[in-house]
């Protein structure tokens, strides 16, 4: 019997096809993207074999080998025109799909499966966040997926209606609940495993007591840069404020904690916005997509963390407790962190968030706060992120017809943290 069962094994390590919306790039440009580097390094880690499907953007040259790529796209709403941002809406009004799947319905089903099969036999999809499978339904029944939830969509675009500016936008938003509701409902149900990046997740998701639902909690893991001491602003906020649950949270900073604090207090905001950055007072300063936000956060007595809703895992949150910037945090900014540092406030009324900013750079002006040792936060991320991945691979195999070999893992010393080395991928996100 342990003969046949060896002959009947797939030769070579687990072959898995990671299907995102978008192709990987060298440098990534939102918290999804360090988030799917995060996770993909992780499996690779373990000895799995990765391939990746999804559009590319335009000028970005040809995929690399391991590398499917199904058209040229550029999706984001900071980027778009307004012609184009109607054609998105009546593209997802003519299918029926919600605006992010409708950019993404560019392919037929066989066409689809033609592109998918150029990565050669995989023995199960990683369908990464909602988009991909809610644009092509039929994904997760194909072949067995494990699904990463990176948010919990409907619950973001129910509260972005809430904070809608119009009755028509209100509307757009509540239909997108509903549709992307419906998508998540049948990605979790199609897929055989389900992972969140936040437990606070799993109940939005109707997975509490799922045998095959847990988290992936994240780590950033970028190296360390020498810390020059300059700190050219007291207060920094960074994040893609073109997404909505971002732009709330930033929203309500400027337009009740700001108010409350002294002119000289120096606010710089970091990050993209969908059209023009709002008004603010002189002593707050945007300055777009910074070449580093590593060195931004460094460059900030305090970190300001002021997420007002939304799902899944502020990336900016782990990157800030990582680098152990003091900050001042919302509930909400800090969904799945456990354990927080000594040098991190809690706060949620803006007088109560103003006056922790000012106790916080005052101390730092006078030098006698300042940066904390994130190094014990980073490597309890990293542990619970391998077992969670370790996990998911031991229940791949235990549901494969012919469970693949399980490649050689790398010492997670010798796993690069700066940099995810896209395909080609021998053996062992974001």
């Amino acid at each position: 019997m342990v003969g046949i069962a060896s002959r009947d094994r797939r030769p070579g390590p687990m072959h898995l096809l990671f299907i995102s919306s978008m192709l990987p790039e060298d440098e990534p440009r939102s918290g999804f993207d360090i988030a799917t580097r995060a996770i993909a390094e992780e499996y690779r880690r373990q000895g799995v074999r990765l391939s990746f499907a999804g559009f590319r953007r335009p000028g970005s040259g040809t995929p690399r080998p391991g590398e499917v790529a199904l058209g040229e796209l550029a999706p984001e709403n900071s980027g778009a025109t307004r012609r184009q941002k109607a054609a998105w809406l009546l593209r997802a009004l003519h299918l029926g799909l919600p605006v992010s799947a409708a950019k993404l319905a560019l392919l037929g089903r066989d066409a689809l499966e033609a592109r998918l099969a150029e990565a050669g036999p995989v023995d199960a999809y990683v369908l990464n966040s909602i988009q991909m499978p809610a644009a092509y339904p039929f994904l997760a029944a194909t072949k067995p997926s494990v699904f990463v939830a990176h948010n919990v969509e409907h619950r973001s675009a129910a509260e972005n209606a809430l904070h809608a500016g119009s009755r028509f936008t209100a509307a757009l938003y509540r239909r997108e609940a509903a549709l992307l509701h419906a998508a998540e409902e049948r990605a979790c149900r199609d897929a055989r495993i389900i992972h969140t990046l936040s437990a606070e997740d799993l109940p939005g998701l109707g997975l509490v007591g799922h045998p095959a639902a847990y988290t992936l909690p994240l780590t950033i893991g970028r190296p360390a840069i020498a810390d020059d001491g300059v700190r050219r602003q007291d207060i920094g906020l960074i994040g893609t404020w073109s997404w909505a649950p971002n732009r709330i949270g930033l929203d309500w900073f400027l337009a009740e904690v700001v108010p409350l604090l002294p002119a000289d207090i120096g606010i710089a905001v970091a990050g993209v916005f969908d059209g023009r950055p709002p008004k603010a007072p002189p002593n707050v300063r945007f300055l777009g997509r910074v070449p580093d936000a590593q060195r931004f956060v460094r460059a900030s007595r305090v970190v300001a963390l002021a997420a007002k809703g939304g799902t899944g895992v502020q990336l900016k949150t782990i990157e800030a407790l990582e680098e152990g910037m003091p900050c001042v945090a919302t509930r909400s900014a800090l969904r799945g962190v456990e354990s927080l540092p000594p040098n991190v406030a809690v706060a949620d009324a803006a007088p109560d968030f103003a006056r922790a900013l000012l106790d916080m750079v005052a101390a730092a002006r006078a030098g006698m706060a300042g940066r904390a040792n994130g190094l014990a936060f980073a490597l309890s991320q990293r542990h619970a992120l391998s077992s969670a991945v370790e996990r998911t691979i031991a229940d791949l195999e235990a549901i494969l017809p012919h469970p693949p070999r399980r490649g050689k893992p790398r010492p997670a010393a010798e796993a690069p943290a700066d940099r995810l080395t896209m395909p080609p991928i021998a053996a062992g996100r974001s």
